[in-house]
């Protein structure tokens, strides 16, 4: 009768997922950076097209699909002076919208994976909501077979999934044209790779597939390389594999900043200063004071405007009330949380800005990693549940 049950449960679970996936298609929202996703498809597909053809060919598809797209709000209030006529000018110039593809093409994976799905006969704008919608999905019943395998109840772990369903920035970013849910959904593959399956190898492989969509969580990955060195024996993480993870991992990040030679300086002014119409070729020059004062005035609105106060509330609570100081469990899982809390933090010093779907990945970590804690029996330091290595 149990095993009716909760056949039953996923059954519905999958259902769910079916009419939800339905509902973000019909939903989508056409943000701006579709523009340079469509145009990074089109220029992999046809690089023998010259940018005036791919420009046209773009904005044509968009004024198909979605007119409202060009109902630029020009009394919007600006982030970066200029902001509310870039994208116009981008519409109009063909020259700004090439260089403005570059600032885009620092996400290797995720323009890949757009690609294939326009290979299997998809528009162009189509392909990349696809692969929010798609990875939304993903993301969803990979969160119900962790917590299949934490809870042992499969009703509760269908209950929590269809919660997490509903999450907002998990929605936001599942109606939007970008790299968020596909990198989400593989940092938190990465850890069920090394968690539930204890396999090292391809928890690095799926971390690397992670950097190459969004770069900045070579920040991350490198705090949990640090951290796991100095557990190396605890959680049965050999030398040898950490040194392949470290080198691989680095690889990753450094190849795309070798094959995308564009300044921090000239990303950090282009969203949160002045906006240039010319990035690459014509950059305005860096000022310090600039930066500065743009961080001092937004870092408490940001933070406090993100789900990471609360949840470092819920973190206190679970550590406190669980383990005493002196239990290495506690040590362990707070420097694992102080290793995403750290690495939030230098991220907003280069990126001063947490967008709440951009910060999804992190989000459901920490919360996957709570119920961990207070539901598993098994014991993330005992190396003898682990079969890592490179060899196998």
């Amino acid at each position: 009768m149990l095993k009716k049950a909760n056949s039953l449960f996923t059954y519905f679970l999958y259902i769910y997922l079916c009419i939800m996936s339905y509902y973000l298609y019909t939903h989508q929202y056409y943000n701006v950076d579709i523009e340079a996703y469509m145009g990074l498809v089109y220029k992999a597909e046809y690089p023998e097209m010259e940018i005036k053809e791919i420009h046209e060919k773009v904005y044509a598809e968009l004024k198909e699909k979605n007119p409202g797209h060009f109902l630029y709000d020009l009394s919007h209030e600006e982030i970066a002076k200029g902001e509310n006529t870039y994208y116009k000018v981008l519409a109009e110039n063909p020259r700004a919208y090439e260089e403005e593809l570059q600032l885009f093409s620092v996400k290797p994976f995720f323009n890949f994976v757009n690609s294939i799905f326009f290979k299997l006969g998809f528009e162009a704008s189509t392909s990349i909501f696809l692969v929010s919608i798609i990875t939304y999905v993903l993301i969803l019943l990979l969160v119900f077979r962790f917590l299949t395998k934490v809870l042992n109840n499969q009703s509760l772990a269908v209950f929590i999934t269809i919660i997490l369903s509903l999450f907002k920035p998990l929605l936001e970013s599942s109606r939007h044209a970008s790299p968020d849910n596909l990198a989400c959904f593989l940092l938190l593959l990465s850890f069920y790779c090394f968690i539930i399956k204890r396999n090292f190898l391809w928890a690095t492989i799926v971390a690397m597939l992670c950097i190459l969509t969004r770069p900045e969580y070579y920040i991350f990955y490198s705090f949990i390389l640090i951290f796991l060195f100095f557990y190396r024996k605890k959680t049965g993480v050999s030398l040898r594999n950490w040194g392949f993870s470290c080198m691989y991992l680095s690889l990753s990040f450094f190849l795309i900043q070798y094959f995308n030679q564009i300044s921090w300086s000239t990303l950090f002014m282009n969203q949160f200063t002045k906006v240039q119409i010319y990035p690459i070729s014509n950059p305005d020059p860096f000022y310090f004071s600039s930066y500065y004062n743009f961080i001092k005035s937004n870092i408490l609105l940001e933070f406090n405007g993100s789900y990471f106060p609360i949840l470092l509330l819920f973190i206190i609570i679970i550590l406190a009330s669980k383990f005493n100081f002196k239990n290495p469990k506690l040590q362990f899982y707070s420097l694992f949380f102080a290793c995403i809390y750290l690495s939030v933090f230098i991220r907003f010093l280069i990126f001063p800005s947490l967008v709440n779907r951009m910060m999804l990945g992190y989000y459901l970590l920490i919360i996957l990693a709570l119920i961990y804690i207070q539901f598993s029996e098994k014991d993330i330091l005992n190396k003898k549940n682990i079969e890592i290595s490179y060899s196998s």
